[in-house]
């Protein structure tokens, strides 16, 4: 018996369109983890790219479990002594809403150069309109 192994030249990416409004954060990241690295294809190979590209519109209206919107910190540094920056969850979600979702995605996917490849298939819009019609995007459903 072979075993399979999918090809650059013969996989099929589709268009997926997600709303994240009214969904869980973390629970919606790992479902657009999956989603990007191929792994709901029965095709699935690791060091292949064989996934999906996604769109996600309304990111800034996702919802958080507990109290993360006040607890959750994202921090940056600028490389220069005492340069270090901290905004919280809520402040992300009012200034930067796509950064939001790309970040939790990327901290599900691995760190290796074929996952940084697979997370430019990700695109992120705060609002419910997207510039991705062309590609007629069918809608991803997530389970909860």
């Amino acid at each position: 018996m072979k075993t399979y192994v999918a090809t650059p030249t013969k996989r099929q990416r589709d268009w997926y369109i997600v709303d994240a409004e009214g969904q869980t954060l973390g629970r919606l990241a790992t479902q657009l983890a999956d989603t990007l690295r191929g792994k709901r294809k029965p095709d699935y190979t690791p060091h292949i790219d064989t996934g999906d590209f996604v769109v996600v519109i309304n990111a800034e209206k996702i919802k958080v479990t507990g109290d993360k919107l006040n607890q959750k910190i994202y921090w940056r540094h600028s490389g220069f002594p005492g340069g270090i920056k901290s905004r919280t969850l809520g402040e992300m979600l009012e200034k930067q809403p796509e950064e939001v979702i790309r970040k939790a995605v990327k901290g599900m996917m691995p760190r290796n150069k074929l996952s940084r490849q697979q997370l430019l298939k990700l695109k992120v819009h705060a609002g419910p309109e997207h510039t991705h019609q062309a590609q007629q995007p069918k809608p991803l459903e997530i389970q909860n």
